[in-house]
């Protein structure tokens, strides 16, 4: 007979960063339309193209950042969650930049690429997904100290 702990209840920060998840692509798509119809409007095809694959290019971005602290939470309470955790974060960070730079390498001199708008649509899109993770954490009620068991208080008698 094993005598296992009981694991204990999901990170108080899961619900925020499934909310900035769903925020986070209602964004996007906000963002998708109004940069296809600008970058339509100011380059034509090549920008409702470049519009649509900078803002996937964001989407993805804050998906693999809150994705990856989603997946890491699932270490809590284990003995190996900060190592797991660090990993699973930094591992994303890594993947993330040089997949950026592998894609910008690719699309850098295709003729169907506005730069402009393709800079511009990604810049949406950060400055977006940190506006929603700003506006997530304000609304999230969240304490500064959370998940944390204060030991019991020692009686003098």
């Amino acid at each position: 007979m094993s005598t296992m702990a009981p694991r204990p209840a999901q990170p108080t920060s899961i619900p925020v960063f499934r909310r900035i998840l769903v925020y986070g692509s209602v964004l996007a798509a906000g963002i998708a339309v109004v940069g296809a119809v600008v970058g339509g409007l100011a380059a034509g095809a090549e920008g409702v193209v470049s519009a649509l694959i900078g803002t996937l290019l964001s989407v993805v971005f804050m998906g693999i950042t809150a994705g990856s602290i989603l997946v890491a939470n699932r270490f809590a309470g284990t003995a190996a969650a900060i190592g797991a955790f660090f990993g699973i974060v930094m591992g994303g960070w890594l993947v993330k930049f040089v997949v950026f730079l592998v894609l910008m390498v690719l699309l850098k001199d295709q003729p169907w690429i506005q730069p402009v708008v393709l800079f511009l649509s990604i810049i949406a899109g950060v400055v977006g997904s940190l506006l929603v993770d700003v506006f997530v954490l304000m609304k999230s009620r969240m304490t500064y100290a959370s998940d944390i068991a204060l030991p019991t208080a020692a009686h003098d008698d």
